[in-house]
């Protein structure tokens, strides 16, 4: 077993909020790509101390977890800080550039090669972490889509901007497990009560009521429905798609130097619109991790063309009257917002 290293914590958090021109306005980004392993390490930390301190987790127990990637760097970080081998349960789709980065960590992959029928690849690695922890004694599953301390480890986060902005109206959150949201956006609003908040998901994803497909953004959206989603925090919620996220990725990097991911791309569009709309709004996001993972992807001219990204991507968002209304293609917005989970069991 690999001793702890607790100054490894060191390299989480303490990351900048700086301006991001959108047309004749700006808006504030949290740059969590300037933290080592971006800002799912705040949750892997926050979910493993808080099981070792219920007893839920033994010194140097193994940590099993499934992850399209983002969490993974975050719990390859917070395992070798805190003293835990980990094994991550990932899919055919991860990015090569990824895995050589978890390879080169020797942190050890367990590849699913096929999606669930219904439930995508989610569902499919769910179905595969079962069983390793039912083969692993003494293993434990952090299950960052339903654990309450994933939203805990944003307090930290939500304390920095307090103490970097003057004041925010609106905060424009990418939701995949809902934990960032969630633990934001109780922080914010213990100073400003009145803050608006607007959820931003993937064209394609279940979470706030559209129907389930296949799709190529990692790390936002889900095939499943995450109980850390905080229904009752959001005023409004947008679908970006991926051509969409593309061309805001690509406008970001253009513009600042600064690049990330789909989550980055997808909320950033939405903040700058909101800003633009909304002159004199204080408009915060947060960009979750930064550009290294997706150069064979987004800023790839071919793979782009290849799936048909490079297309003229949506200027404005389509209103739908409810979730469920019509299915969005490229870009939408709702300003109803439901859990579809409380709505089939009713």
């Amino acid at each position: 077993m690999t001793p702890p290293q607790p100054a490894l914590l060191q390299l989480i958090g303490g990351t900048p909020a700086v301006p991001v021109p959108a047309g004749n306005s700006w808006y504030t980004a949290k740059l969590e790509a300037a933290s080592i392993a971006g800002m799912k390490a705040r949750a892997a930390v926050s979910m493993l101390r808080a099981a070792s301190a219920r007893g839920e987790l033994a010194p140097g127990a193994t940590i099993i977890e499934s992850t399209s990637g983002t969490l993974g760097l975050g719990l390859a970080l917070a395992c070798k800080a805190l003293g835990h081998p980990v094994l991550l349960v990932v899919d055919d789709e991860l990015e090569p550039d990824l895995r050589a980065l978890f390879s080169a960590f020797q942190i050890p992959l367990d590849v699913v090669t096929t999606p669930h029928p219904t439930g995508g690849w989610q569902q499919a690695r769910l179905d595969r972490l079962a069983a390793l922890l039912a083969a692993t004694p003494g293993a434990y599953w952090p299950d960052q889509y339903d654990n309450p301390d994933n939203a805990g480890g944003y307090q930290a986060m939500g304390e920095e901007i307090l103490a970097q902005v003057d004041a925010v109206d609106v905060l424009v959150a990418s939701i995949g497990s809902g934990g960032h949201c969630a633990g934001l956006a109780r922080v914010l609003r213990t100073r400003w009560p009145r803050l608006r908040v607007i959820g931003v998901d993937a064209v394609g994803s279940r979470i706030f009521g559209q129907p389930d497909r296949r799709r190529l953004m990692r790390g936002l959206g889900s095939s499943i429905l995450p109980r850390n989603v905080a229904y009752a925090d959001f005023d409004e919620v947008h679908w970006v798609g991926a051509a969409e996220a593309v061309a805001s990725c690509r406008g970001v990097a253009a513009a600042t130097g600064i690049a990330g991911g789909w989550s980055t791309g997808a909320a950033a569009l939405v903040a700058g619109w909101v800003a633009e709309r909304e002159p004199g709004a204080r408009v915060l996001t947060v960009f979750p991790d930064g550009p290294h993972r997706y150069l064979g992807t987004i800023y790839n001219d071919d793979w782009c063309r290849a799936h048909d990204l490079l297309r003229a991507p949506a200027t404005e968002p389509t209103a739908i009257a409810t979730p469920d209304s019509a299915e969005v293609v490229g870009w939408g917005r709702c300003s109803i917002v439901r859990d579809p989970a409380a709505e089939v069991s009713a």
